[in-house]
């Protein structure tokens, strides 16, 4: 049975670029309802914390310069079929491969540059929510 909560993060390129409440928006026009949200900064070792499932891949250092780079919007979200749901409105991970109308298409500028990440399975979810949001913050 799928689950009723995802995470998600706006990214520093989305941030940077002015869509935090454009995105929001695409969020609650698709039915999800943010149950705790944060704009926060990672550090190099936090971004490197939560990224370490990718801590072999060759654009691992990357990938943690870049989610340390500037600020992020934290969020953690509920819907029925919430992880499901979530990846088909953010699109695939390159813009120019995303469905028309999803956040990454609207919004990402490049792989790298994504606008958004998306929790992919429900253990993951609740796995990143706890990573950002303390059993105190939690909801």
């Amino acid at each position: 049975m799928a689950g009723n909560r995802t995470f998600t993060m706006i990214k520093p390129d989305a941030v940077r670029n002015g869509h935090i409440g454009a995105i929001l928006a695409k969020i609650n026009e698709a039915g999800f309802r943010i149950v705790a949200m944060k704009f926060t900064k990672l550090s190099q070792e936090k971004a490197g914390e939560f990224y370490e499932v990718h801590k072999e891949r060759p654009f691992y250092g990357e990938l943690v310069d870049f989610m340390s780079s500037g600020p992020i919007v934290a969020a953690a979200l509920e819907k029925d079929n919430a992880v499901e749901d979530f990846r088909k409105l953010i699109g695939a991970t390159n813009p120019s491969e995303a469905a028309e109308g999803t956040i990454r298409a609207l919004y990402a500028t490049s792989i790298g540059e994504n606008a958004v990440h998306g929790a992919d399975s429900d253990e993951n979810a609740e796995r990143e929510i706890a990573f950002h949001f303390s059993r105190y913050e939690q909801f």
